[in-house]
Order: C-alpha cells, then structure tokens, then sequence
C-alpha cells in the first residue's frame, strides 16, 4: 500500500517544488517594482528642488539687476558732479590766470609778443562769476588797433562761448572749431583753443582734448592760457591711461610755475596719481 500511496503523493510534491521558483520570481520582480517607485519618487523631490533654487536664482538676479541700475545712476550722478565741480575748479583758475589773484605763474610772460598798447587793460572778472563766465577779453600787444579790427571776430568768439557756459559742449566744439577756421591768427584764437579743448575733456574726448592743449602751448607759450593748458594736458594725458606721460606733465607743470594754483592743483592730482599706484 506504501508504495501505491507515494506514487500518487510523488506528482502533487513535484508540481508544489516547481511552484516555488515562480513565487520567488514574483516575488523579486515585485520588489523590483517597489524599489523603480522609491527612486521616482526621490527624482520627483529632486525635480521639486531644483526648481526652487532656479526660482530663488531668478530672483537673486532681479535683485541684482535693480541694484546696477541704481549704481548705473549713481556713477551718473557722480559724474555730472564731478563735472561741475570741475568747471568749477577751472573757472578759478580762469580767473587767477587773467589776473583776479596771483597769476599764472611768478615770473610767467603775459599773452602773446612784444609790449602791450598803452591804456588796454584786461576787464576784471565779475566775484563769484561761474566757471566760464569769468573769461577776459585776451590783453592785445603791438598794434593798438587790433582789437577795433576784430569786431567780427569777438562776435564769433562770443557765439561759440555762451555755448560752453550754457553746457552745451558739443556745440562749443563745433563753434570753437568753426571759429579757428575762420580766425586762425586772430586775437582770441589762444583763448578759443583753450575751451575747444576744455569742450572735449568735459565730454571725455581725452585725446582731441590734448591734441588743441598741446596746439596753444606750441603756438602761444607765453599766453595766459598755458599754464592752465599744460595742466589740462596732464590731465587728458591720464583720461587716456597714459600715466607716466601724464604724470611727467604735471611735474613740468610744478616746475615751470612754482607757487601758482596751476602748481599746486598738479600737486594734488599728482600726488594722488601715486598714491593709487601704491594701492
């Protein structure tokens, strides 16, 4: 009976032994499963972070935008002062140059050539004038009459000066040069090179600038202009990033008109020339 009963109980053990590797397959590829959910899951928190940081970057940028903006406006602001202190600065030493305090320089030569006529002197500037309206009519030497022979010209160096004392610069420039064109040798083209290159350092037209400096210093050494042309010189030399040259200027500057406000103004800006380089 024994063996009867096993042969009937064998196919039952073998098809329960042959169940029992699908179930562990099913078993795995259910954990497989499970597992494949968790990492969605995790990617979906990563997506979730990601987006936040993107959102807080966009609004770090817009922070940082608004903070250019209002620097940008600020350096505006800056340079607008900057100017008119400038002007400022230059109307001073306008008016030291033409007489209102101590001069030029110790020992410089007055305005163009020989001896001057005999009663012309030079109008006084008006006190606390601005910074181009102190400018005096240039002292005329040799021919007594050459000034009552300029008529025409004054009218045109008179157009071209209430532009720049109106700030509108880029009219001077081309007022002041349309004047040297037509007055080359006259009696205010020294004063006309001056502030046709004061127009362009204003508007940080550095090398135009030096080019009329440097024109009235070899054409009119000895004009009241100089001193402050060769300053402007060293100055528009240093707006152009030529340091040493500018710095060389100044020190000429020091030297060749000891004890002026020319001198001293170099002294400053080149005093702290330096001290920008030791920084």
């Amino acid at each position: 009976m024994r063996p009867i009963r096993f042969r009937l109980l064998l196919p039952a053990l073998l098809l329960s032994l042959g169940a029992a590797p699908a179930a562990f397959a099913q078993k795995a590829s259910l954990a497989d499963r499970v597992a494949a959910l968790e990492v969605r899951a995790n990617n979906t928190q990563a997506n979730t972070d990601l987006l936040n940081q993107i959102t807080q970057l966009r609004q770090d940028l817009a922070s940082l935008r608004g903070t250019v903006e209002q620097l940008q406006n600020e350096n505006e602001q800056l340079k607008q002062r900057a100017r008119d202190q400038y002007l400022d600065l230059d109307g001073r030493i306008g008016r030291l140059e033409s007489g209102g305090g101590g001069g030029a320089a110790a020992g410089a030569q007055p305005p163009v050539s020989a001896a001057p006529a005999a009663g012309a002197k030079a109008a006084p500037p008006a006190a606390g004038a601005p910074a181009a309206t102190a400018e005096a009519p240039p002292a005329v030497h040799g021919d007594a009459g050459a000034m009552a022979q300029a008529g025409d010209e004054r009218t045109a160096y008179g157009v071209a000066f209430d532009a720049l004392k109106k700030g509108d610069y880029a009219d001077a420039a081309n007022l002041f040069t349309s004047f040297l064109q037509l007055y080359p040798s006259g009696v205010y083209a020294p004063n006309a090179l001056y502030w046709l290159g004061e127009s362009y350092y204003v508007t940080q037209n550095y090398q135009m600038a030096a080019d009329q400096f440097r024109a009235l210093l070899s054409r009119y050494p000895t004009h009241d202009k100089a001193p402050g042309a060769l300053l402007k010189l060293g100055l528009a030399q240093y707006g152009l990033g030529k340091v040493n040259d500018a710095q060389t200027t100044l020190q000429q500057v020091i030297q060749q008109y000891p004890g002026s406000d020319v001198a001293r103004t170099a002294d400053d800006r080149l005093h702290s020339i330096q001290v920008g380089q030791i920084r």
